[in-house]
């Protein structure tokens, strides 16, 4: 038989609240210890703002790289005509090819997706 408390609606939005404070607060400590161990990348403004503002998150994150096409082509095994063609937005690219260029670039494949 399961067991079931009753409470007012007010004390479980308040609970509800407290588990996502409790999520933001593990979130916030996680960054915080990836800070200390020096793993966790910080980007500067002006880098930041390009991707808010929409530019091509390839081609951001090249340059921020100082990466040529051809060099990131060459470290991630793909033609410098599919870069030129994603930061272009003619084409997405393959999941494949996105996880090479993120791999070479040091970044998460969800990176490269446009906001």
């Amino acid at each position: 038989m399961t067991e079931t408390v009753t409470i007012p609606k007010a004390e479980y939005r308040r609970l509800c609240g407290v588990e996502d404070d409790l999520a933001d607060l593990q979130a916030a400590l996680a960054v915080q210890k990836r800070i200390e161990a020096g793993t966790e990348e910080f980007l500067p403004e002006a880098v930041a703002d390009l991707l808010i503002d929409g530019e091509p998150p390839l081609r951001v994150w090249r340059e921020h790289r100082g990466l040529s096409q051809s060099a990131l082509a060459r470290a991630a095994d793909a033609s410098r005509v599919q870069i030129v063609d994603i930061e272009a937005g003619r084409r997405t690219g393959s999941v494949h090819t996105l996880r090479r260029l993120a791999d070479a670039l040091g970044i998460g494949l969800d990176d490269l997706v446009p906001r």
